[in-house]
């Protein structure tokens, strides 16, 4: 942590922005901190640290480590029980459903408080259709949608876990500390992260009873944070298709999630802004163009789908 009279920083050394789901907490703790103290004027920065590419935390005024997780815990605790998450267990829902969901988050929604309706949006759209397992017509969800009720593996109800059960230190660990992963996986990941990826062929014992599970494997905190960035990655309709930002395609083999690290100091209005850039989508990013926006490195995963679970591969610098 560094001071000036202006500004304290926090060098986040437990987040690697080659890994998805660090970055996802990255940009979920950005947006958390605005929601926290707009006073803050929150902003964000990536520098090479600790052998990595790891971002900066910047505030208005003095704030100390122990203030900024009592603080940012404390918001996140907020959303236990809230609307947003709470109709359904997983994303496959009819098209009515949906739209009345939507219709209910827009009327919820206030000048200083659109949290709902920022999930609705990136969870799905009514306005696209798809058929589940059972040829039911449900809307098209969120690429970042993992998993789907297999294996009593259900992607809101996960969520709500995590929101329930994330403590300080859970926050302090995934942020200010190399990851240890020890807090138990069960009802606890959401597949982000490329160590999720446990093939049942590739593993001494089949994962779905590996005891080991139960005592550690995943970063609780890091989860928690990421949950809170999904808003800044909103759905929409393309075509006959339903697009998430930050991504391309919508096959098993085909879907790549595709993110920028950025040098100078910018705040969750202008980080939105930045994830949308059609430069990041090309198949080779436009390197020149985005080095003028101030992105330093740009990195790519891909989605891939086993059986009825999806993962997400280390990421891999583009350009």
């Amino acid at each position: 942590m560094t001071t000036s009279p202006e500004r304290t920083a926090f060098l986040l050394e437990g987040l690697d922005g080659g890994n998805p789901l660090a970055f996802l907490a990255a940009v979920g703790l950005l947006r958390a901190a605005s929601l926290v103290e707009p006073c803050w004027t929150p902003s964000m920065s990536w520098a090479v640290a600790s052998g990595g590419l790891r971002p900066t935390l910047a505030l208005a005024g003095a704030v100390d480590q122990a203030d900024l997780l009592d603080r940012i815990h404390r918001l996140l605790q907020t959303m236990d029980g809230h609307l947003a998450l709470a109709r359904w267990d997983n994303l496959g829902v009819p098209l009515k459903e949906y739209r009345q969901y939507m219709q209910d988050a827009a009327l919820a929604a206030t000048p200083s408080d659109r949290t709902w309706a920022d999930f609705a949006a990136a969870f799905g759209s009514d306005a696209v259709a798809t058929r589940d397992a059972k040829k039911n017509m449900v809307i098209e969800d969120t690429a970042l949608r993992t998993v789907s009720g297999a294996g009593h593996q259900h992607f809101l109800g996960i969520m709500r876990n995590v929101i329930a059960i994330t403590t300080v230190d859970h926050l302090r660990r995934a942020l200010f500390a190399p990851w240890d992963y020890a807090d138990p996986m069960p009802n606890s990941t959401l597949r982000w992260d490329p160590v999720d990826d446990a093939r049942h062929a590739l593993q001494w014992r089949n994962p779905s009873g590996d005891p080991a599970r139960k005592v550690g494997g995943t970063m609780l905190g890091a989860t928690r944070l990421a949950i809170e960035g999904l808003p800044l990655f909103p759905t929409m309709p393309s075509g006959t298709r339903l697009q998430t930002t930050g991504f391309t395609g919508t096959g098993r083999r085909n879907t790549f999630f595709t993110w920028p690290l950025w040098e100078g100091e910018i705040g969750v209005d202008s980080c939105r802004s930045l994830l949308a850039l059609a430069a990041l989508q090309g198949e080779v990013p436009d390197a020149a163009m985005l080095r003028k926006r101030g992105v330093l490195a740009v990195f790519r995963s891909q989605r891939i789908t086993e059986g009825k679970y999806r993962n997400f591969t280390p990421g891999r610098r583009e350009g």
